[in-house]
């Protein structure tokens, strides 16, 4: 296997060479591949072709001008989406909070080559219980000039309720020298971009029919359930649903990370071999000529 680096260390795309189906997971609002390692690292080992992109603009430090707009984000999610269609036959898309948003949008754009879609802690809305009841006054903020006088700091728990994991990814971040506040803090202009986003995405959740799996935290931090809620009734397709009691928001990486692996392979399996089997009912049948011989 092989993983691919740019010049920040933890800011690392991550790249696994597999089998012919593979597994694009796309990281939250702010985040980086890191928070996905432990699921890709799982699908690698099952011989999925897994593929997780820094998406510029959407991580934290890849755009201080905030030139960036959802459809920059988009656009580096289908150019990793084409890299494994590439070598695979199968592609599953899944992300973690705002890229599970991302992950529905390719959905509904490539219903015919997305064979399912992954959903952790799916993000319409910050709206957790360690979101300041104040952020929903942001509601009013429609355009870019007015977002860049706002900068959002999350508080912690940070989205991880296992204390060792916590300060190990307050540690890492630390050690590159970066202050915490500027690790976990969200440019007004990239949340607003992100609810640009979220409105072209609702206004579609019917028309994607993909098989979707969700895992959403009871007590998620920084996304309310009813987020889930809402995707589980409105989505157009067949929905399975995982809720989680002993996990923040980062579930790819919080205390029922293996539970969260364990099904998202589960659901994985089964399409891939449903669809296999679909594929050879449709494949034509060959038929042997008679010839009748005499004499």
């Amino acid at each position: 296997m092989k993983s691919k680096t740019n010049k920040l260390a933890l800011l690392n795309g991550l790249s696994y060479d597999g089998g012919r189906v593979g597994v694009l997971l796309i990281h939250s609002l702010g985040g980086t591949p890191l928070e996905l390692k432990y699921v890709a690292q799982g699908f690698a080992r099952e011989g999925y072709s897994v593929e997780c992109p820094i998406l510029p603009g959407m991580t934290n430090g890849t755009d201080v001008l905030s030139l960036s707009r959802w459809q920059d984000w988009y656009g580096e999610v289908e150019r990793a989406f084409e890299t494994l269609r590439e070598k695979c036959d199968t592609v599953i898309v899944g992300g973690l909070s705002a890229g599970s948003i991302l992950a529905l949008k390719l959905a509904k754009d490539r219903p015919d080559d997305v064979a399912g879609v992954l959903a952790f802690a799916p993000t319409l809305w910050p709206n957790g219980w360690a979101v300041p009841w104040t952020f929903n006054f942001y509601r009013l903020v429609h355009t870019r000039w007015f977002a860049r006088m706002f900068r959002f700091s999350q508080r912690a728990p940070y989205g991880i309720k296992d204390e060792r994991i916590r300060k190990f990814m307050v540690d890492a971040f630390k050690s590159e020298n970066r202050r915490i506040e500027e690790v976990y803090a969200r440019p007004g202009v990239m949340v607003l971009e992100f609810c640009r986003l979220v409105k072209k995405v609702r206004s579609e959740l019917s028309g994607i029919t993909t098989p979707t799996l969700i895992a959403h935290p009871r007590h998620d931090d920084q996304s309310n359930l009813r987020n889930a809620l809402t995707l589980q009734s409105k989505l157009g397709g067949p929905v399975e649903a995982i809720v989680l009691d002993d996990s923040y928001h980062i579930v790819t990486l919080d205390r029922q990370r293996d539970l969260v692996l364990e099904r998202a392979l589960d659901f994985s399996g089964r399409l891939v071999a449903r669809i296999a089997q679909e594929r050879k009912s449709a494949a034509p049948q060959r038929t042997a000529d008679v010839v009748e011989i005499t004499g």
